[in-house]
């Protein structure tokens, strides 16, 4: 059965999707009417609230959900996050935007899910995942802000205060949630690193609808200001001691963005060019018989496929860790699958016009979405920093501080 949205036919799914293979399948089957809906989510610069709502239907964050609370994760913090990556390249390769604030969540919903939370409040995540499409922001960003984010115990909670710049997938509102991090002073004056999970639409949360980008519009990454707003207990939580687990989930989710925006634009290029058939110059009949274009075409197929296996190989890798994998030499490796994806996507996205031609810059293709959401994604932090990580490890034979080099991660 199935029923129709506008020009494509989605799939009316009987029940909860029961292995990984059927989460990434569910994504690809989605992915045409995701790259649909992505055209005007970039023309307007608005939430992609229809896409994420196909998805919470299809019910994909059950890859991010332990057994024990209905989901489909079993095994370690990284079991199942090669399949998770693998579904979210193909939400991704329809939008840029819908795969960014769909795989915040899963990101999101995995350190919640491992945090020191009662089971009564990870059971009641657990249904909103899974049942009702709910989304989680990673609110963390404070560069150009106020200060830090700080908070402080009272009886039943905590009280949250303080402005985040950057939060990603915040456009849905309403009861989504916000992982908020902040400073928690506590009583004898010490402070620490803590969470808190904040309803977008608790008292005292103001969100500034300020994102207005070159690319990546639909994330709407907007300034939050956070006044006064109680937290109670049980939604809140000490932070992670382990940045290397963090950086380990967050790089491949990093570069398969930049991933799947390069298939995506890859695919419409082809798209485009099979309808219009028109070859690069006089002398070929059609761009099926033009041999610079066959050219251009494979070395692109070449460096996605090359970036692709990387990405994937290298989260499989994760995904089967146990204690005695080395983590640290694993995260050395994603430093090199990021620059990989984000050259690939890079150059991919930026050629497209040089084979569809002039005709292919009118809005109504907005083919130009691709190298914006590239150039913008990959602009969140330095390729530069990456290489000077891993070549110092190269160069040394000692893996570097990743506190040294990338933003919001503490040194060790």
């Amino acid at each position: 059965m199935s029923v129709t949205t506008q020009n494509r036919e989605i799939p009316a799914w009987p029940s909860a999707p029961a292995s990984y293979d059927e989460i990434v399948a569910r994504a690809k089957a989605l992915r045409p009417r995701i790259a649909e809906l992505g055209v005007e989510v970039d023309a307007l610069g608005v939430d992609p609230t229809e896409a994420m709502r196909l998805l919470g239907e299809a019910g994909l964050q059950r890859a991010n959900v332990p057994v024990e609370f209905g989901g489909l994760w079993t095994g370690g913090t990284f079991a199942g996050w090669d399949r998770v990556i693998e579904a979210a390249l193909e939400v991704t390769a329809g939008d840029g935007s819908t795969g960014q604030c769909w795989a915040t969540t899963a990101l999101q919903a995995r350190e919640v899910m491992s945090a020191p939370l009662p089971a009564s409040t990870k059971q009641a995540l657990a249904d909103e995942l899974i049942f009702q499409g709910r989304r989680i922001v990673a609110s963390n960003a404070e560069t150009g802000g106020t200060g830090p984010v700080t908070g402080r115990r009272v009886d039943g909670g905590v009280v949250v205060n303080g402005v985040k710049t950057f939060n990603t997938n915040s456009g849905g509102g309403g009861r989504d949630l916000a992982n908020v991090s902040f400073r928690i002073t506590e009583p004898d004056g010490a402070t620490s690193r803590h969470h808190a999970l904040i309803r977008l639409d608790a008292p005292g949360v103001e969100a500034h609808g300020d994102w207005d980008n070159m690319g990546q519009r639909g994330t709407i990454s907007q300034t939050i200001t956070y006044a006064e707003v109680f937290v109670p207990d049980g939604w809140h939580y000490a932070a992670p001691e382990s940045e290397v687990v963090f950086v380990d989930l967050v790089l491949p989710g990093h570069a398969l963005l930049l991933q799947g925006i390069g298939e995506g634009a890859y695919a419409a290029m082809l798209e485009y060019l099979r309808g219009l058939n028109r070859p690069s110059m006089p002398m070929f009949g059609s761009a099926m018989e033009d041999p610079l274009m066959h050219r251009q075409i494979g070395e692109m197929a070449a460096a996605l496929a090359a970036s692709r296996a990387y990405l994937l190989d290298t989260c499989r890798k994760l995904a089967n860790s146990d204690a005695t994998t080395d983590l640290r030499a694993l995260m050395t490796e994603f430093f090199k699958v990021k620059v990989a994806c984000t050259r690939a996507a890079l150059d991919v996205t930026a050629r497209v016009h040089d084979l569809t031609g002039a005709r292919s810059t009118a809005n109504k293709y907005r083919l130009d979405r691709f190298w914006r959401n590239a150039r913008t994604f990959a602009s969140h932090d330095s390729i530069d920093a990456k290489n000077a990580f891993v070549g110092a490890a190269e160069l040394t034979g000692q893996i570097p501080d990743a506190g040294d080099y990338l933003p919001g991660v503490r040194k060790a």
